[in-house]
C-alpha cells in the first residue's frame, strides 16, 4: 500500500497547477531574466507577473515583494539586514521561533547585539503586555512567528505588531507555516517584514519570498549581479517563482473550502487521539492552524519510536519540526511551553492536507492506539535492562558509548 502522508507542515505535494505552470520555464522558455533578447524578456515577464500575484495574495504592493530561496534565507535576510541598518542594539523574539530565527540571533549575540527571548504561556501565546515590558529605547527589531511549526498555535501578531508600532520598532513575522493555510494580509497584520516559503503550500522547494514595507532601505544579504532591484543578487529561479505564485494563488482561492474541511478533520483526529489514555493535546486548542494536531504521548519512550512504528503501519507523521526530526533532543518549543524533558521528548505531530480523508484519520487513530499499547508494553521490559546498563557502566565511565 502507498504510505498515507500526514506531515504537511514539513512539506506539501506540488500542486498540478504549479507543476504545469513551471514546465514551460524548465524547457522551452529557459532564458535568464537579465538577458535583453526574447528568451530573457519572456522569463523576466514571468517573474514580474508572479511578483504581482504573490503581492495580491497577501495584500502587498508588487514593489514590496522580493524572491528568495525559501524561509530560512528570508528570515536571515530580514534579521541580519535590519541589524546592519540599525547598528548595535536590542532585538526581541520568542523562545519558540524556528531555528532560522533563533540561530541567526545567537550569531548576532556573539557580535554584540542583545536579544530578549519572550517566554510563551502553556498554549504558545505571547501577551502584548510581555512585549510592551520588553521594549527598550535601543530596541531595533521584534521578530515573532505568526504560527508555530511544532504545536500549531496561531499567535496574535496584529496586537503584538501594534505594540511595536507604538514604540516605532520594526516588526518581522515568520509566516512560513501560515501563508496559504489561513488568511494573511500584511496591512491588517501591521508588520514591516514577513517571510514565505513555497513548499509549505503545495509550491516547489527552494523558493520563497520576503515582504518588505521599506524596500528602498533594507540592505541586501546577497550581493552580486544586482537582481531584485539590487536587493537580492543571484539568477532568479524562474520555474520556482512561477510555481510559487500559482500554488499560492490556488491556496488562497481555496481557503473558504479547505479551512472548514481541515478544521473538521483536525478536530476528529484530536478527539480520537486524546481519548487514548496518556495522550494530551499541545498548543492552543482554539487558535491553531487548520489540519494541525500535536500531542505528548506518555510511556512510549522517545517519540522517534512511535513515529517509526506508525511508519511501519503506513502513516507518515512527525515528532515535531522536520528540520530536527532525526534529533533525539527534546523539542525546544515544548520545553519553552513548560513541559518536562520526558514530555518534550515524546511529542507527536500530525498535519493534514487536502488529500486526506475521514477514513485515513480514523485509520491513524487506530494505528496510534495499537502502536502506543505495544510500545508501552515493550518499555516495561526495556526499563530494567537499561537501568542495569546505567548502573554497570555509567557511573564508572567505562563502555559508556557501547
Amino acid at each position: 500500500m502507498k504510505p498515507i502522508y500526514m506531515d504537511h507542515s514539513a512539506t506539501t505535494p506540488l500542486s498540478e497547477g504549479a507543476l504545469n505552470a513551471m514546465l514551460p520555464y524548465m524547457r522551452e522558455q529557459f532564458g535568464n531574466p537579465s538577458a535583453v533578447y526574447s528568451y530573457g524578456q519572456t522569463a523576466k515577464n514571468a517573474v514580474e507577473k508572479s511578483r504581482d500575484r504573490v503581492a495580491k495574495a497577501i495584500g502587498a504592493l508588487r514593489t514590496e515583494i522580493f524572491f528568495t530561496s525559501g524561509g530560512t534565507e528570508s528570515d536571515n535576510w530580514i534579521i541580519r539586514s535590519v541589524a546592519r541598518l540599525k547598528g548595535r542594539g536590542h532585538i526581541i523574539t520568542s523562545a519558540i521561533e524556528h531555528n532560522a530565527v533563533l540561530r541567526t540571533l545567537a550569531q548576532l549575540e556573539e557580535d554584540g547585539y542583545e536579544v530578549t527571548y519572550l517566554a510563551p504561556d502553556r498554549l504558545g501565546q505571547i501577551a502584548p503586555e510581555q512585549l510592551e515590558r520588553a521594549i527598550r529605547p535601543d530596541t531595533i527589531l521584534v521578530s515573532i512567528m505568526l504560527a508555530n511549526n511544532v504545536v500549531g498555535t496561531v499567535l496574535n501578531i496584529r496586537e503584538l505588531a501594534a505594540v511595536a508600532r507604538r514604540h516605532r520598532v520594526l516588526f518581522h513575522t515568520d509566516a512560513v507555516q501560515a501563508v496559504g493555510h489561513i488568511p494573511v494580509q500584511v496591512r491588517s497584520l501591521g508588520v514591516d517584514f514577513l517571510s514565505i516559503s513555497a513548499h509549505k503550500f503545495c509550491g516547489p522547494k527552494g523558493v520563497g519570498a520576503v515582504f518588505c514595507r521599506m524596500p528602498n532601505k533594507l540592505p541586501p544579504l546577497l550581493t552580486g549581479g544586482g537582481q531584485e532591484k539590487e536587493r537580492r543578487s543571484g539568477t532568479e529561479n524562474v520555474p520556482g517563482i512561477v510555481g510559487m505564485a500559482q500554488a499560492l494563488e490556488e491556496a488562497v482561492a481555496a481557503l473558504d473550502c479547505t479551512v472548514p474541511r481541515l478544521n473538521a478533520l483536525r478536530d476528529r483526529l484530536i478527539a480520537g487521539v486524546t481519548a487514548i489514555p496518556g495522550i494530551a493535546l499541545t498548543g492552543d486548542p482554539v487558535r491553531r492552524l487548520p489540519g494541525f494536531a500535536s500531542f505528548t504521548v506518555s510511556g512510549v519512550g522517545h517519540s522517534v519510536l512511535l513515529v517509526n512504528a506508525l511508519n511501519e503501519c503506513g502513516y507518515c507523521v512527525s515528532s515535531g519540526s522536520a528540520c530536527s526530526a532525526s534529533s533525539k533532543e527534546a523539542s525546544h518549543v515544548l520545553l519553552s511551553l513548560g513541559y518536562e524533558q520526558s514530555e518534550a521528548s515524546s511529542s507527536l505531530r500530525i498535519t493534514l492536507g487536502a488529500e486526506n480523508t475521514e477514513a485515513e484519520v480514523d485509520g491513524v487513530i487506530e494505528a496510534i492506539r495499537r502502536c502506543v499499547a505495544r510500545l508501552r508494553t515493550e518499555s516495561v521490559t526495556r526499563a530494567p535492562r537499561l537501568e542495569g546498563r546505567v548502573a554497570d557502566y555509567g557511573a564508572a565511565g567505562e563502555r559508556a558509548n557501547d
